[in-house]
């Protein structure tokens, strides 16, 4: 098993040892930082038989890159080896092992009480227990509350809970449309309906509707868990991929749609058009609305900072042509996973980041959030510019800044249609998304394949990428690129092009060439819009 960007992930059966190992390896991390750390049970988008567990260093902020060789080496030496490692990792890491050690623990299962994930949680704890950790179960939480609440502990706020998140962000949620009357100016003309997964979702941001008030913004509660399995043909992962709505929900034309994903750390949009054609607003949609809003209010306010957007690979090219070409912002692109996207976001002044995917939030160090605050009671400023720099302070308020959030998420991009006065509508005609396709392709060995520049181009076999590039050629702005998954020996594939039909061809194609150069097994990819 491998330590990654969503930590250790799989079929629960069997995991409990892993479980264990990391609530010791939490429990030294904790007595190494002289702070509490989060252990994050959670399957986040996966099917309902599977669970993982992650570990959340002090600030919120996900575990340090040095230390996920140390989890993966943990997790896979054998019983008899593992006094042996343990004794290893607190050498190299000089852990002093007369610190205390303090533990946020976090139980993540649906609705129903997922199983598995009761005598999971039990393992970490008593591994934590194990090195004398105090731990402390916060119980049903979503995986941002849990960053969120770690944050806030270790920032001096011992006292923090679950309470404590939503009045923070319903408070500022509500300043911002106080501030600009939009309560008075555009009143909520209609709800937004969210599907919440059947996951922890549900419960959580109906409690943070409620500290709302449904005059204010109507939020509809979809797939909450009591009846339905955990992201199964429902969720944020389940609508961008097949790119259709959730089982069971009739859409209507322009109405605003939403859904998590199980954890309740991704969002995406989508709604019907007057044709009843089913229309996506991911993840580059909610980070060029984000980033075009922050870079007018700067404008107006007359604010000098660095604002980027961070993007991989898989962001939509038209998206990447209308951010620079059109709105004249910074784009920066990482290889795929929030750790390295949220680590280039802090080289910004301001950085913006989402995966296709809808992971992502944004970042401001606090020598800006000064500046923009000072700025909103300048007196040498206009009213306009004074106005545009507290609106911008209360939107960022909203933000989430430890991780990306669903239900924070929701409320920015609610705040933003509500100040423009916008429907879905003006929010998807920002820029049309070139037609794209995603693919799989089996393989002998996926660590054969080599990528470098972001994940954008093949380094090995060397006879790949040419073979890539012959056939991107081919296609009106054809754009194709493979990378290897992080978990099985498939070979994941993207393709875009001018029309739906060409996207398809090219992904076809490329999956083609994988399979032939890259050691491809089983039947061949002979399919078309798979």
């Amino acid at each position: 098993v491998s330590y990654g960007t969503a930590g250790f992930r799989g079929n629960a059966s069997g995991m409990e040892y892993v479980f264990f190992r990391m609530g010791m390896l939490a429990a030294l991390r904790s007595k190494l930082k002289e702070a509490a750390i989060g252990v994050m049970v959670t399957a986040s988008h996966n099917p309902e038989h599977d669970n993982g567990v992650k570990l959340i260093d002090p600030q919120g902020e996900m575990l340090a890159q040095s230390w996920e060789s140390l989890a993966t080496a943990l997790a896979n030496v054998t019983n008899d080896q593992l006094i042996e490692q343990l004794k290893q990792i607190i050498d190299s890491q000089k852990i002093p092992l007369s610190n205390t050690s303090f533990m946020l623990i976090h139980v993540y299962i649906n609705n129903s009480y997922k199983p598995s994930s009761l005598s999971l949680s039990r393992a970490v704890l008593d591994g934590a227990s194990a090195f004398g950790a105090t731990c402390h179960d916060h119980g049903l939480l979503t995986t941002p509350q849990l960053h969120y609440i770690l944050a806030c502990y270790n920032g001096g706020d011992i006292k923090v809970d679950e309470e404590h998140y939503y009045q923070n962000y319903a408070s500022a949620f509500k300043a911002l449309l106080n501030v600009v009357s939009l309560c008075k100016l555009n009143p909520v003309t209609s709800p937004v309906t969210v599907d919440c997964a059947n996951g922890v979702g549900a419960a959580k941001l109906t409690k943070l509707a409620e500290r709302i008030g449904a005059n204010i913004i109507d939020i509809v509660v979809y797939n909450d868990g009591q009846s339905g399995k955990l992201n199964e043909n429902c969720g944020a992962d389940y609508v961008k991929v097949q790119q259709r709505a959730p089982a069971g929900l009739n859409m209507e034309p322009f109405h605003r749609y939403a859904s998590f994903d199980g954890d309740a750390d991704r969002l995406i949009y989508y709604t019907l058009d007057s044709d009843c054609n089913f229309i996506l607003l991911d993840g580059d949609k909610i980070a060029a609305l984000f980033a075009t809003y922050i870079r007018d209010n700067l404008k107006k306010a007359s604010i000098n900072l660095r604002l980027g957007i961070i993007q991989t690979a898989y962001a939509n090219g038209n998206s990447t042509n209308f951010l620079i070409n059109q709105q004249n912002i910074e784009i920066a692109c990482t290889p795929t996973g929030v750790k390295y996207l949220h680590e280039k976001a802090l080289t910004f002044d301001i950085g913006v980041y989402f995966e296709a995917n809808g992971h992502g939030t944004i970042t401001v160090n606090q020598e800006c959030k000064n500046k923009i605050s000072a700025a909103a009671f300048d007196p040498n400023k206009s009213a306009e510019e004074r106005f545009a720099a507290k609106k911008l302070k209360l939107f960022l308020d909203i933000i989430n800044q430890t991780v990306g959030d669903a239900m924070c998420d929701l409320l920015a991009v609610e705040a933003i249609l509500q100040d423009k006065n916008w429907s879905v509508k003006e929010w998807y005609r920002i820029y049309t998304e070139l037609p794209n396709r995603q693919a799989k392709v089996q393989v002998a060995d996926r660590r054969i394949i080599e990528t470098g520049d972001a994940e954008r181009k093949v380094i090995l076999p060397s006879m790949l990428q040419p073979a890539i590039d012959e056939l991107v050629r081919k296609y009106p702005s054809g754009r194709s690129f493979v990378r290897p998954s992080g978990t099985e020996d498939v070979v994941r594939v993207y393709a875009e092009a001018n029309t739906q039909e060409n996207a398809d061809d090219l992904a076809q194609q490329v999956s083609l060439a994988v399979y032939n150069i890259g050691g491809g097994v089983g039947k061949k990819p002979l399919f078309k819009g798979n």
